[in-house]
């Protein structure tokens, strides 16, 4: 019997990407993500070398691998149904015989001895069951694997997105750190000149707001760098040394630029979208397991050996034995259960489709997204420094002309404060920017 023939589904998706999402394309000679192994996008030698030891010590990808194991084995076992199994049996019998039942009226003690190779209840797969089943097994061994590359990439995603808010909390608190100083000293500079009443007590408590606010945010930086070094030793599997965690993100070196290619092309290339596309022929393959039911199943039992009632004589000539035991089993009534079976395999088969179109979706939105946030964070990252720029120059102005007497302290207060928010979110902006990079890769299927 034919088995059911697999017809990939349409991608339900347009064939180009949104044009929200077009924008500011980058390096049409880019590579795609998928041809880009992650050391290739991920540059700094420090990230590199916090991926490698995630992935050889993470928990779930370890659990993913040895899932990936098992269904394997699974797969073996289904596969070896194709053939004949063979033992070796021996066995012996010794029994007495008692006077009124032998031929010389006397108890006798009677032996039998055998040995040889048996085959038991071998089906001959005539119409195609076992080899569904085994199909059905290979596919879901594939889809496993691609899940495991699947959980490869978010892992090192994960870890790359860890690291690079590590790098910008570490980069706030230095921040926070930086302006503690400087409004330090403006504190005393600001005390002694009320001391020597050049300044009213106004100035000196706004400037104490300021040295007291700086501390609450080195305070609050501090706790969110602890806390990103425990979520990284965790996504590690095991402590990261000091010397391998970053710095700040002005330091970390650049991602690669990305092509994001056709729709219909890239996204069919995902891991994941290829482990529901597997799971979808398994189903395939489960339908004709369950048509090939409807038909007669025919079993062997075979042997060849040799029987003797003297273990001496067993392998004399004389007492080799064989014998065959074909067995057929055909479907008369059931009651409706294989209809029933056939009918269960084609709804899994349509729940597999529309988990297979689903997943296309859903990675088209992924990628859509992503595209139209690495356009519009970069134009935000531009605006963003070109405003931390004037503020500095502000911020200069502000306390040169505080210092020389010609504006109160309140300018110098509200400039510092400009500029210091100001950093703040161009240190969010550039985390947003290499966060959306990492996703982007991530959706694009690279990282494998």
């Amino acid at each position: 019997m034919r088995r059911e023939a697999y017809q990939r589904p349409a991608p339900p998706i347009p064939n180009a990407w949104p044009e929200s999402a077009a924008g500011e394309a980058g390096d049409p000679d880019a590579p795609q993500a998928a041809n880009l192994e992650w050391k290739e996008f991920f540059t700094d030698p420090r990230l590199q070398s916090v991926i490698e030891m995630a992935l050889r010590n993470n928990r779930d990808l370890r659990a993913a691998a040895l899932n990936v194991e098992r269904v394997y084995s699974m797969y073996r076992i289904q596969r070896a149904r194709q053939y004949p199994t063979v033992d070796l049996a021996a066995g012996g019998e010794v029994y007495r015989l008692p006077e009124k039942m032998s031929s010389g009226g006397e108890a006798e003690l009677v032996g039998q001895m055998t040995t040889g190779l048996t085959s038991t209840a071998w089906e001959i797969d005539l119409f195609g069951r076992i080899r569904n089943l085994k199909t059905a097994a290979l596919e879901q061994y594939l889809a496993t694997e691609h899940a495991r590359s699947a959980a490869q990439i978010s892992l090192v995603a994960a870890v790359a997105n860890t690291y690079l808010a590590l790098a910008a909390d570490r980069e706030s608190l230095r921040l926070a750190e930086e302006t503690y100083k400087t409004q330090q000293a403006l504190y005393e500079l600001i005390r002694h000149t009320r001391e020597a009443g050049m300044a009213s007590d106004l100035e000196v408590r706004q400037a104490q707001s300021q040295v007291e606010a700086a501390r609450v945010d080195i305070a609050r930086y501090s706790g969110q760098v602890a806390l990103g070094e425990n979520a990284l030793n965790l996504l590690v599997g095991a402590p990261v040394p000091r010397d391998l965690l970053p710095e700040d993100l002005e330091t970390d070196h650049p991602l690669r630029d990305l092509n994001p290619g056709v729709p219909s092309e890239v996204l069919l290339r995902r891991p994941d979208i290829l482990a529901a596309e597997h799971q979808l022929k398994a189903a395939y393959a489960n339908i004709g397991a369950a048509r090939a039911a409807f038909f007669p199943r025919i079993a062997l039992t075979t042997g060849a050996g040799f029987v003797s009632s003297d273990l001496a004589d067993l392998f004399r000539i004389g007492t080799r034995t064989w014998n065959f035991a074909p067995n057929l089993l055909a479907p008369i009534f059931d009651a409706g259960s294989r209809k029933a079976s056939l009918k269960v395999a084609q709804v899994e088969r349509d729940l597999a489709v529309a988990e297979y179109e689903k997943a296309i979706q859903t990675a088209f939105r992924e990628v859509s997204d992503s595209l139209t946030l690495r356009t519009k964070l970069l134009e935000q990252q531009r605006a963003q420094q070109d405003l931390v720029s004037t503020l500095e120059e502000t911020y200069r102005l502000s306390e040169a002309r505080y210092k020389a007497g010609i504006d109160s302290y309140l300018s110098v207060l509200v400039a510092q404060r400009s500029l210091y928010s100001a950093r703040q979110v161009l240190v969010s902006l550039r985390l947003a920017r290499l966060g959306n990079l990492v996703t982007l890769y991530k959706v694009l299927g690279g990282g494998a």
